[in-house]
């Protein structure tokens, strides 16, 4: 999942640093106000992908005693600080553009220039979009896009997705902004192409944000995999009963596990750590993203051995 991830980021990089630059020369030589804000966009888009490059290069880091888990959210806060810049820099800096261009509105030169760019940069997009929705689409298995969009633990993937979204369609938006202001002969369809840039872009990054704050406080692995862990502690040696499934995305790949269980009124302290031995190597067989189990273990004859966690070598 990794190198696929790495392989849609540097495939996006590289076409929206190209697109950029032809938007910014695009833009010099004819004064477009959306052409402008397409190029900051892809700007904003280069950097975006270099910063979720750097979170999965940070997460990788080993475990430490001040941080116990690793580093794997790192790739949740990046994804975050990149929505927080598509808000800020990129619709931001276009809804800004937009309107002063409303207010004072300037004459196009050259737009068949505009045209040649926009159409590259629809090529180059398209190109990078449909890479990167291949991708995704061969991770998200059953589930619908938007449902995939809502359960990935890895954001990497999704985020890109978006961002290419996003800029394949306000392509579209600055094309028909600069036909309408040359059919009509009025500057103001280029500031308002500009300001539906600036909201296609706050829309994009809201949902971006909305999407990965909950993996950066702490959301739970999917359903599916909770209830299958509900289901392993129920068939294990000793237990009556499984009281609680709390789970945690640590990273993409990371899943920690606290189980609650009680054990019947029989069960002795050794046997309630062999149980919870296999109980671990089971869970981990079934679902290699979970990488430590803690369990509470409790049995009617009294014995409670809150907090137990297999020992090292059954790792």
């Amino acid at each position: 999942m990794a190198s696929e991830s790495k392989g849609v980021i540097f495939a996006a990089m590289g076409g929206n640093l190209l697109v950029a630059v032809t938007k910014f020369v695009a833009a010099g030589m004819t004064g477009s106000s959306a052409m402008l804000s397409e190029g900051i966009h892809s700007v904003v888009d280069t950097g975006n992908q270099v910063l979720l490059l750097l979170g999965m290069h940070r997460a990788k880091r080993p475990a430490s005693p001040q941080f116990p888990f690793g580093h794997g959210k790192e790739v949740y806060f990046w994804s975050f600080v990149v929505a927080l810049l598509i808000f800020a820099i990129g619709s931001g800096v276009s809804l800004y553009e937009g309107v002063i261009h409303i207010l004072d509105p300037e004459p196009i030169t050259s737009p068949l220039v505009n045209y040649i760019v926009l159409g590259l940069g629809i090529l180059f997009e398209g190109a990078s979009w449909a890479f990167a929705l291949n991708q995704f689409r061969k991770t998200k298995g059953k589930w619908g896009y938007v449902e995939a969009v809502h359960r990935a633990k890895d954001p990497s993937m999704f985020v890109v997705v978006f961002e290419d979204s996003a800029a394949l369609l306000g392509l579209l938006v600055a094309l028909l902004g600069v036909f309408l202001s040359q059919w009509t002969g009025n500057p103001l369809f280029d500031g308002l192409a500009s300001v539906v840039i600036g909201l296609i872009l706050g829309g994009t990054a809201i949902w971006l944000a909305i999407e990965t704050k909950g993996l950066l406080i702490g959301e739970s692995a999917n359903q599916r995999v909770v209830e299958g862990i509900r289901t392993s502690a129920g068939k294990a040696e000793g237990v009556e009963k499984v009281n609680e499934v709390l789970t945690m995305h640590m990273g993409p790949n990371f899943i920690l596990v606290n189980l609650s269980v009680r054990f019947a009124r029989s069960t002795t302290a050794e046997r309630i750590e062999h149980s919870i031995v296999e109980l671990d190597r089971a869970i981990k067989q079934a679902y290699p993203d979970v990488k430590r189990i803690f369990v509470e273990a409790e049995s009617r004859a009294g014995v409670d051995t809150t907090g137990m966690e297999p020992s090292a070598d059954s790792r």
